[in-house]
């Protein structure tokens, strides 16, 4: 299966003043992480590759950097509470990570500290988060995922992987709104019956979706990616093992308890990149001379005991 590279376009100078200076010798750095936990399953393996960049980069947590995590995945409410804190105790950096609430609490809580988001349920451009990725324009940078294309590439593994199957549940919630609609203008293109089920009221409860969900008698399932979703991965991958529902996900953490298959970015190699741009800002780069970046590695996984288990 050939992979999609995507490459980000050239940056260039914006006068948005500078909002870090290069490394202090003596000084402790801060920077706010607000959004998905660092131990939710699906990012677990990104945060200590972030720390670890960051640390060939000359930033130590606990020596000369300090990292404050606030992590409030399913209380949007909280974000805006925490950003404000961050910005309040005059953080030099703020991550927003995740779900694009992250990021507007960020932006509610300052126009000048530096935000860097890992853009994963929403496009920062057409959000209008970044003028363009060359030219973010703000205080605002990263990487971006592009999970609506991911969204609808798996539709196409699925097709391609069964080809006899017509029926495409998926589910999804808010957060995942965009990634439901480019997965169902793929599944109209190749034809296929796309049932919707969307989660509300979180925790979900899982079990009784899909009861519903099964109404229908699927014979493929895709579940958008959500940070909703992370507390409930075991649950969702033991459903469709159990019902034998050829199901794909986004990230590996599902294939490695068991799912089927992902398709998905590599979040070790994206939280990386994030550390460049945080080494980059607190060494004195401006958020604005820094071109937003789209994902350029992925993975697709299948879980071979799964297969055998769930059959043609």
């Amino acid at each position: 299966m050939r992979r999609r590279d995507f490459v980000g376009a050239l940056g260039v100078v914006s006068a948005w003043p500078a909002a870090a200076r290069a490394q202090q010798v003596g000084r402790t750095y801060r920077i706010g992480f607000l959004g998905a936990a660092p131990d939710l399953p699906v990012i677990a393996g990104g945060y200590p590759a972030f720390r670890d960049e960051l640390r060939k980069r000359g930033f130590i947590d606990g020596r000369n950097l300090t990292i404050e995590l606030h992590a409030t995945p399913q209380q949007a409410d909280r974000y805006y509470a925490d950003a404000t804190t961050l910005a309040r105790s005059n953080v030099d950096l703020i991550m927003a990570v995740g779900a694009e609430v992250a990021v507007k609490a960020a932006l509610a809580a300052s126009k000048t500290i530096p935000i860097v988001i890992w853009a994963a349920n929403y496009d920062p451009i057409a959000q209008h988060y970044v003028q363009s990725l060359a030219r973010p324009g703000g205080n605002v940078t990263g990487v971006f995922t592009r999970q609506p294309e991911l969204a609808a590439k798996q539709v196409e593994i699925l097709k391609e992987t069964f080809p006899e199957r017509t029926r495409l549940a998926v589910l999804w919630d808010a957060l995942s709104a965009d990634q439901y609609a480019a997965g169902e203008r793929t599944a109209n293109t190749l034809h296929l019956d796309w049932q919707g089920l969307k989660l509300e009221h979180p925790p979900y409860n899982i079990a009784a979706a899909f009861e519903r969900l099964c109404e229908g008698d699927p014979q493929m399932l895709l579940t958008a990616s959500s940070p909703l979703f992370g507390p409930h991965i075991h649950e969702i991958v033991e459903e469709t093992v159990r019902r034998r529902l050829p199901a794909m996900f986004i990230f590996r953490n599902f294939v490695e308890q068991g799912g089927l298959m992902s398709y998905g970015v590599d979040v070790k190699a994206d939280f990386r990149r994030l550390a460049d741009y945080v080494a980059k800002i607190l060494n004195g780069a401006q958020p604005a001379e820094l071109p937003v970046e789209q994902t350029t590695k992925f993975e697709f996984l299948v879980n071979l005991k799964t297969a055998k288990a769930i059959g043609p």
